[in-house]
């Protein structure tokens, strides 16, 4: 006998899925504003109970205030995500709730300076909270996911630390504020190169350049018209 396959009648939407994140227990830093807390909205609404994290506990509360007022379920924690101790606390908190099963990483910081005035307390901080406390809340979150056998994660970066996009000054960008010095910079990036780091790091591996090759681009590089590329960052791959 042939299958019967229902048919809709005209103007009757298919049935939609149910939401992956429908009664899943998520967390979200940087929750307090922008990205961060347009996105816990997102994902309560979504059926999320979410775990909103941030240094501003006032904000925090609002948000989680206007996400509860409009039915969803959101938790304010307040979490300094720079600071190792505080993201331990977090997820442990966060393992008294339930089991994570989403991380979306939001908290970052952003202050315009140009180059030279660029203090060493600025860059620290933007190190701190940008990379090294996505890296702590990923490490939590992944650790705390490995023994469900699910989750997902979310990262934010930025196009400003792609080439040929527009930047502007105060982003330390020194191939855009140097530009009116007549100071060009360029990256490369280095497959694997024979040395004694990638040898203790992976000696598996079998290099394709060594650091004469690299080194021998440098100089032509430096000896060629480099403004045309200044802001390129240059993949190296095997010379082989």
């Amino acid at each position: 006998m042939d299958e019967v396959v229902p048919r809709l009648s005209a103007g009757t939407p298919p049935a939609s899925p149910a939401r992956w994140l429908a009664g899943r227990l998520a967390v979200v830093t940087g929750a307090s504003q922008g990205i961060g807390a347009a996105t816990a909205a997102a994902m309560a609404a979504a059926g999320a109970h979410v775990v909103l994290a941030a240094r501003d506990q006032h904000a925090l509360d609002e948000v989680a205030g206007r996400i509860n007022d409009a039915g969803g379920q959101a938790t304010p924690l307040p979490t300094d995500v720079s600071n190792e101790a505080a993201v331990q606390r977090l997820f442990a908190e966060v393992a008294g709730v339930g089991q994570v099963a989403a991380l979306v990483c939001a908290a970052g910081v952003l202050t315009p300076a140009r180059f030279a005035e660029t203090t060493s307390a600025m860059w620290d901080e933007t190190l701190r909270v940008n990379l090294t406390g996505t890296f702590l809340c990923c490490r939590a979150a992944f650790t705390a996911m490995v023994p469900a056998g699910e989750g997902r994660i979310v990262t934010i970066g930025s196009l400003s630390g792609v080439y040929a996009t527009e930047k502007f000054p105060g982003l330390a960008a020194i191939a855009v504020e140097g530009k009116e010095h007549g100071i060009s910079a360029i990256c490369l990036s280095p497959g694997a190169v024979d040395t004694e780091m990638l040898r203790r790091a992976n000696p598996a591996l079998r290099p394709g350049l060594t650091p004469d090759d690299v080194a021998d681009l440098i100089v032509a590089l430096l000896d060629s018209r480099l403004a045309p590329a200044s802001g390129a960052n240059i993949p190296l791959f095997s010379n082989a």
